[in-house]
């Protein structure tokens, strides 16, 4: 079957993700060829739920808006363009973007930062300027291994619920979004927690709590606005493309 025509809508797709993929390596959240950041393209009906991923065996400095795989969210190829594509790619950003109508977009990091917070068992605490903007926000899901088997997906989609932000225990990062520069700023809000949490660790004394109560007004909490009311992610996102150099119309 030939490739089904590529609106102008998948188009524009496909160079922002592209573009978002160089913007990851620029920041160094980069995992050598693994890791996924995921988009849903088409209506999302039943039978044409399809997102585009980024083919096995590239590093994110390689991908292109012409190289993304378009997928089903049982990891076929509905385009033929005989990429291979990573299996727990599948299993993972599949099975969320089928079970949650809002995740437009998925990404998933194996940070430093992010993945030692991980392995904590008190996991992220709300006590940083960061952290205290995903007071109520987080989701946690416990450790099954490589993330291959289709059996976790029932577990991995009940664990992170109607939340926005999921610390894979003793793994790394995920969010969701309804474009990329939402999730992209709620994955750069996540891993500046995390980084800010391991720095004032290491210093002396304890760490000085957040009042429950001033942690439920914090403006990006659940009690407070939502992410992106004002147009600050797609903001954020484009000014740090100009930064890195990024031209998503060269992609």
């Amino acid at each position: 079957m030939p490739p089904s025509p590529i609106t102008p809508e998948e188009a524009q797709a496909r160079r922002e993700l592209a573009a978002c993929y160089r913007l990851f390596d620029y920041l160094g959240w980069a995992e050598m060829i693994f890791n996924h950041i995921t988009l849903r393209v088409g209506s999302g009906d039943a039978g044409d739920l399809h997102y585009l991923i980024n083919p096995f065996g590239l590093h994110y400095s390689e991908v292109t808006a012409a190289n993304l795989v378009k997928i089903d969210v049982q990891g076929r190829d509905v385009d033929g363009s005989g990429h291979l594509v990573n299996k727990a790619g599948f299993v993972i950003h599949g099975a969320i973007h089928e079970a949650r109508e809002d995740a437009h977009c998925v990404m998933h990091v194996h940070t430093t930062a992010g993945s030692a917070v991980a392995c904590k068992e008190s996991g992220l605490r709300h006590d940083n300027f960061y952290s205290a903007m995903l007071y109520g926000e987080v989701a946690y899901h416990d450790y099954e291994g490589v993330a291959t088997g289709l059996a976790e997906r029932p577990r991995l989609v009940a664990s992170l619920g109607n939340r926005h932000t999921l610390i894979l225990r003793n793994h790394g990062l995920l969010v969701t979004g309804a474009n990329i520069p939402q999730a992209f700023q709620r994955l750069w809000t996540l891993q500046r927690a995390c980084e800010i949490q391991l720095a004032s660790d290491a210093g002396l004394g304890p760490n000085r709590q957040i009042p429950v109560d001033v942690l439920r007004g914090v403006p990006g909490t659940r009690a407070g606005m939502q992410v992106d009311r004002e147009g600050n992610a797609h903001k954020m996102f484009h000014a740090m493309l100009r930064k890195a150099g990024i031209d998503a119309d060269k992609l």
